[in-house]
């Protein structure tokens, strides 16, 4: 797992900085991290634990009761910042496997954040899941507690990949997990990965033909990046795995656009693809428009002090990271402290170069007024290249065509020189 990065030591009681900009505004998400798995899956490095790492001290059964303390603490560090006030627009459960934790646990959890703010009419409340991790009963609970959406994790849809990434479901059980929480009245998204070693474009082909087999009406993609200091890392150090060129993964992006796009799923962000704007994640939107939101739960990070109502006005502020291991998490909720870890003031510079990064993934583009000069003159440049669209640029916004989505880092870079 990645180290959490440097920053200044966060106060005992969590009280915020001040900020400028005064009180809060626009939108307020919620982050509910749940770092426990049954199996830690090759190329994961999310803070994540299985039974035998936890060791003493950071018990599942008590995990809701400490989230839930860091929610109170939510509530009080807000309000004495001048930042509460605000309903919440969404609410994500993330791991981990959130699902791993009884239903009870979750809708706990939940009714504790309705409590300390209220959630907004029409509130997203999202979790992810594992498909073998769930059941109709639970995924019922889930839906009567006030959930409205769950992301599961199907990855692939082909045995020998799925051996490869050491993901433990059937993919014969996608279908029917799908089922379950239709029936129960929850939206659904897929989560696939792409460019695991040994797969090949008709294995990638089948997933994205098997996920859109569902009904489901969003479908996350994400390139697999091995990263440092994971299993799967040291199997490709050793020559055990091979990982594939980048030809192979943008032709495998390709593959995923032209059949999600056919089957009447739009992007709106570069890895994410929704049938129509209302079943977009606005959770994940809300991250990439510059909105608050506070994460709860070990290793989690937060951020308050955009919270702009367009995604064109450059937000800026505090962002945060809790201790990563659920043991130390639980003893300063406990002891009545904060479980900061760390803390940074983005500077102008920061929050524009973040704007821009990822404001310019969405479908919606980004307006050129934010741009600074140098900026402003690369456009030109990326639209002869065809990594922008020129008819967009005209209208004043900076649109990502297909090929511009493949090199999106590469755009960002000349957008902010």
């Amino acid at each position: 797992m990645p180290a959490l990065p440097d920053g200044t030591p966060v106060p005992d009681d969590g009280a915020l900085p001040q900020l400028a900009g005064g009180a809060a505004r626009g939108r307020f998400g919620v982050y509910v991290h749940v770092p426990f798995c049954s199996v830690r899956c090759g190329y994961c490095d999310f803070n994540t634990y299985t039974a035998s790492e936890l060791g003493g001290g950071a018990s599942q059964v008590a995990y809701a009761t400490t989230a839930l303390r860091e929610v109170d603490l939510a509530a009080r560090v807000l309000d004495d910042a001048g930042r509460g006030g605000r309903e919440v627009s969404t609410v994500f459960f993330g791991g981990g496997t959130p699902t791993m934790l009884p239903a009870g646990d979750l809708a706990r959890i939940l009714s504790g954040v309705r409590d300390a703010w209220g959630l907004a009419p029409g509130a997203e409340v999202s979790t992810e899941a594992n498909p073998d991790s769930v059941t109709p009963e639970y995924l019922a609970v889930l839906a009567e507690a006030g959930f409205t959406r769950v992301s599961f994790g199907m990855q692939s849809a082909v045995p020998h990949v799925l051996a490869t990434l050491e993901r433990t479901h059937d993919p014969a059980r996608v279908p029917d997990v799908v089922r379950w929480a239709r029936e129960a009245g929850l939206d659904v998204s897929l989560d696939l990965i792409y460019g695991t070693p040994g797969e090949s474009q008709d294995d990638w082909r089948a997933s994205v033909e098997a996920a859109l087999a569902t009904g489901v009406d969003h479908v996350s993609a994400y390139a697999l990046v091995v990263e440092q200091g994971t299993k799967m890392a040291a199997q490709v150090r050793r020559g055990e795995l091979t990982l594939p060129d980048e030809d192979d993964q943008a032709a495998k992006y390709e593959i995923a656009d032209d059949l999600l796009t056919a089957a009447g799923l739009d992007w709106y962000e570069v890895s994410n693809w929704a049938r129509g704007e209302s079943h977009a994640c606005r959770h994940n939107l809300a991250y990439w428009r510059g909105d608050d939101w506070w994460g709860i739960g070990p290793g989690a990070h937060s951020y308050v002090g955009g919270g702009a109502d367009v995604v064109d006005a450059a937000p800026a502020g505090v962002r945060w990271w809790n201790v990563k291991h659920p043991r130390r998490y639980a003893a300063l909720l406990e002891a009545g402290r904060s479980p900061g870890a760390g803390r940074e003031l983005l500077t102008a510079g920061e929050a524009h170069l973040e704007h821009v990064m990822l404001g310019v993934r969405l479908a919606d583009g980004l307006d050129l007024g934010v741009l600074d000069a140098a900026g402003r003159r690369a456009v030109a440049g990326l639209v002869a290249r065809e990594l922008l669209d020129g008819t967009a640029a005209v209208r004043g916004r900076a649109l990502l065509t297909r090929r511009g989505r493949l090199l999106a880092d590469a755009v960002v870079r000349e957008l902010t020189a």
